[in-house]
């Protein structure tokens, strides 16, 4: 199990600017749960001679060169990503039924985004792109493994917490550093999503809006 992780300062500064509340909160990722992410780097990946050995959910040792089958080193993985979010992050289309579930939810929850995006000029451009897709709610950018920044969320509140993402890094980060909270992984992908054994500590496995707002709305 990994150790707790503290919140980045860069990332409290976001935390702290948010208006005090003790709602129940749903914090929330934004990549393969509200907007689709391996749908278009698959395709950036086609584009680029490069395709996915497998749907095992991970990218490092899991990308290859088409032309021989080459692995794609962890350095030029991490350059294409980047190069991903500056290429595509403007216009990501949404996974079915984010917005309208989401909003649906607003009567009885807080929401945020959580969202490891590289880049600071693409959280503008992700603002934009959510606003216009009817999901209004504050967009925190963090690096890293988000169980620091999960636990300073939740300071404070007295009601559930809720982590929807779909890394499982990232959610064995919030279970080491926020063990009470509900622990939904979302990956939109049906082929990844196929691909996951949930750990025990994940509460839902799904890759499906309504499903998951049914489930959210039996906690209270």
């Amino acid at each position: 199990m990994p150790e707790p992780t503290p919140v980045l300062p860069e990332v409290l500064a976001q935390i702290q600017s948010l208006p005090a509340s003790d709602r129940p909160l749903i914090i929330c990722d934004v990549d393969e749960v509200i907007l689709h992410m391996i749908l278009h780097l698959e395709e950036y990946l086609n584009n680029k001679g490069m395709h996915f050995l497998n749907h095992s959910y991970r990218l490092t040792g899991n990308i290859a060169h088409t032309q021989d089958g080459t692995p794609v080193p962890a350095d030029q993985v991490k350059r294409h990503l980047i190069a991903f979010f500056d290429e595509v992050s403007h216009q990501q289309a949404m996974v079915p039924d984010a917005n309208t579930a989401l909003a649906e939810l607003t009567d009885q929850w807080d929401i945020v985004l959580l969202t490891n995006l590289p880049g600071s000029h693409n959280k503008p451009v992700r603002e934009t792109l959510l606003r216009g897709m009817g999901i209004p709610y504050p967009v925190l950018t963090n690096s890293g493994p988000k169980g620091g920044a999960v636990a300073a969320l939740a300071g404070g509140r007295a009601h559930p917490v809720v982590f929807i993402d779909d890394s499982p890094t990232n959610h064995r980060s919030v279970q080491a550093s926020l063990p009470a909270s509900v622990q939904i992984q979302f990956i939109a992908d049906q082929r990844f999503l196929s691909s996951v054994e949930p750990e025990p500590h994940i509460d839902l496995l799904s890759g499906d809006w309504r499903e998951t707002s049914r489930f959210i709305r039996s906690i209270l």
